[in-house]
């Protein structure tokens, strides 16, 4: 057992007898009336995620959970499929877990994915990755007075912004968090 005020994001809890994960934690203190934690939580169990309060005296009940590292392989009409590069063994994740991160995976990227109740919950893509343009325009000679931006679709299949020098090919970081171009690789 652990206060409310402990909650961390990626922490695992038992809500109202099924197991969910932290999403966000807020502590909040209105005014002069009593502090209490505003979590955002996901169910294990139906994928759904919901605002709950917590007095900050509360106590919630922790569920062990566990990280691996796991590289991607490929896409299938199941899922996405990811290997254990210690033991080699292969685990489908859903798509609706993978989420957005769809968009930054390309064979053989490591990433983190939460376990709880051996039961996969949340994956976490590295910070920034390297991607290959593999379409965009060309930029105007002469067109760089300003902070000038192209659209560029990388192999992934996403589209975003990208300077006017940047040609198809070429091999650039993108931020997982944001989607923003960081730069050459």
């Amino acid at each position: 057992m652990a206060a409310a005020n402990d909650l961390r994001k990626g922490m695992a809890i038992r809500y109202n007898g099924d197991v969910a994960v932290v999403l966000e934690v807020q502590h909040r203190t209105p005014g002069n009336l009593r502090a209490f934690v505003q979590a955002t939580i996901r169910s294990i169990r139906t994928g759904k995620s919901s605002n709950v309060r917590f007095s900050s005296t509360e106590t919630v009940e922790l569920v062990d959970v566990n990280r691996r590292t796991l590289e991607f392989s490929y896409k299938d009409q199941d899922g996405y499929v990811f290997m254990d590069p210690q033991t080699y063994d292969t685990e489908t994740l859903s798509p609706e877990l993978v989420g957005h991160a769809a968009d930054y995976l390309t064979e053989n990227l490591a990433v983190e994915v939460l376990y709880a109740e051996s039961k996969p919950v949340e994956m976490e893509l590295p910070s920034s990755v390297t991607l290959k343009v593999i379409e965009s325009a060309e930029g105007i000679r002469g067109d760089s007075a300003n902070n000038v931006q192209k659209p560029a679709k990388l192999e992934t299949g996403k589209t975003i912004q990208v300077p006017l020098f940047i040609r198809e090919g070429e091999n650039i970081r993108v931020d997982t968090r944001t989607g923003a171009y960081m730069g050459r690789a």
